[in-house]
């Protein structure tokens, strides 16, 4: 399991005079803003709190969650392979859609979900949302918000003038603000209902039943009360849980089949999950407790193994792991585990083999062979360079937009020689990272020192090129 820093919210404000063109640019990034606030709110919050907003990249659960929606995607005619699945690190009870095809699913929902039922119920509104193209038609609407918003503080404005207030006029902007927040919102709801119907339509045509849905609204229901006594409805993107309650339960007297039971090995990769990521997402103390030696369930034992790993019982935890790898031998995932547990104790090129084991099972998993090639670049021993960049390339077939395979990628070349190739990975990390002088920098480093024409050459002047018209576009 890897976890990223996305950002933290800090935001360094400096008076600028502004040309019309840097005026207009500024326009657009604040109504996006605006738009992906509204959508992503927990997100939003823990930026403007100054926290943390941490991505986990995990093989395992990510292929999980694919098989959840295999049916739903089926179900909604969306191609599966063109949406991408990221989880958030965060307690929250919450999902969802951003940036086009990509769901964001939080850890606490996974974590606090008792059945995957209840899960599987969340993600088909976040398709919901997807199929109904509701992040094209939020844009659409932000524009009539706006509008909305700009009258009422012209008119609030001009009010406060005439009557001799001229400190109304921060007032009419607050009502502007509101105005255009609220049209906003009221038309986010009618979103959510949208996403909620569309969820039962695709629960339906995929055998599921929607009674894990209205679990997982209990639970919000329950930490709404916990935490907002009295909150508007008005001012809510959501509309009011009971009503979503109430809406479900009007589903289930008409389901053909309401007590069905969520398929066993649904259950079984639920609970593997949930003791995955108590393993890596909570102290180590707290999870020896939730799981303790008396437990012997395969999840029990998972969880202890990454706790004990997380802890430095190094011993400990390989010797739970190899247990589960004698019990279950054709567990990619526990091999990886055990590549893990050596690489974090130093071990690094102990934990080659098993890394490699877990690739020969998973061909497809490329963040197990960034993993492999970062162990195989750590031994620093001639010979496995051209290993490590071998298996770079192949992940990269899956990963292309990974900074630590670009950084891998160019750490590789850099010991194979090949200061050309050095710069245009470093310009492809750079280029997928949005930061686009430092792209240009190093593409046109790429370009002076490859031979011209060449595949590295050509790619590398795509980069400047692209950077290029990136910049124009933000004037």
């Amino acid at each position: 399991m890897r976890f990223s820093t996305l950002w933290t919210g800090t935001v360094n404000r400096a008076r600028t005079r502004r040309s019309p063109q840097r005026v207009r640019g500024r326009r657009r990034i604040v109504a996006a803003v605006f738009a992906f606030a509204a959508l992503c709110a927990p997100l939003v919050e823990a930026a403007a709190q100054g926290r943390e907003i941490r991505f986990v990249r995990d093989t395992e659960i990510e292929n999980t969650m694919r098989v959840y929606l295999a049916p739903i995607f089926e179900a909604a005619g969306l191609d599966a392979a063109s949406v991408r699945i990221q989880l958030v690190q965060d307690d929250a009870i919450n999902a969802f859609v951003a940036g086009g095809m990509n769901i964001f699913i939080h850890t606490g929902l996974l974590m606090q979900a008792d059945d995957p039922g209840e899960v599987i119920g969340v993600l088909a509104h976040e398709v919901g949302h997807i199929s109904g193209g509701h992040l094209a038609r939020f844009r659409q609407n932000l524009e009539n918000a706006q509008m909305q918003g700009l009258a009422a503080m012209i008119l609030g404005g001009a009010a406060a003038i005439a009557a001799g207030e001229p400190s109304g006029v921060g007032a009419a902007v607050s009502l502007g603000d509101q105005v255009g927040r609220r049209s906003l919102l009221s038309y986010t709801r009618d979103m959510e209902q949208a996403a909620d119907q569309a969820a039962m339509d695709f629960l339906r045509a995929s055998g599921f039943s929607p009674q894990g849905y209205k679990e997982i609204l209990l639970k919000l229901q329950r930490r709404a009360r916990l935490y907002s006594a009295s909150a508007n409805p008005y001012e809510q993107t959501h509309p009011v849980t009971e009503d979503r309650i109430a809406f479900v339960v009007n589903q289930l007297e008409t389901w053909p089949d309401p007590d069905a039971q969520t398929p066993q090995h649904l259950v079984d990769l639920h609970e593997r999950t949930r003791a995955k990521l108590a393993g890596y997402v909570q102290e180590p103390a707290r999870t020896l407790e939730d799981y303790p030696p008396g437990a012997t369930s395969l999840p029990a034992r998972y969880a202890r193994a990454i706790a004990k790993m997380r802890a430095y019982r190094t011993e400990e935890a390989l010797a739970l792991v190899d247990a589960l790898i004698r019990d279950y031998p054709k567990d990619p995932f526990f091999q990886e585990l055990k590549g893990d547990v050596l690489f974090n104790a130093g071990q690094v090129k102990a934990a080659i083999e098993p890394f490699e084991r877990a690739v020969e099972m998973l061909p497809w998993a490329a963040l197990i062979r960034i993993q492999l090639a970062r162990a195989m670049l750590e031994v620093n021993e001639s010979g496995y360079e051209q290993r490590a960049l071998d298996h770079l390339i192949q992940a990269r077939r899956y990963e292309p937009d990974s900074g630590e395979l670009w950084r891998l990628t160019a750490a590789a070349f850099d010991r194979l020689g090949e200061p050309g190739q050095v710069a245009l990975a470093q310009a492809e990390r750079s280029f997928r990272g949005g930061r686009n002088n430092e792209a240009k920098a190093h593409a046109d480093r790429a370009m002076r020192a490859l031979p011209e024409g060449s595949a590295g050459w050509l790619r590398a002047q795509d980069i400047a090129l692209q950077v290029e018209e990136r910049q124009r576009r933000d004037q």
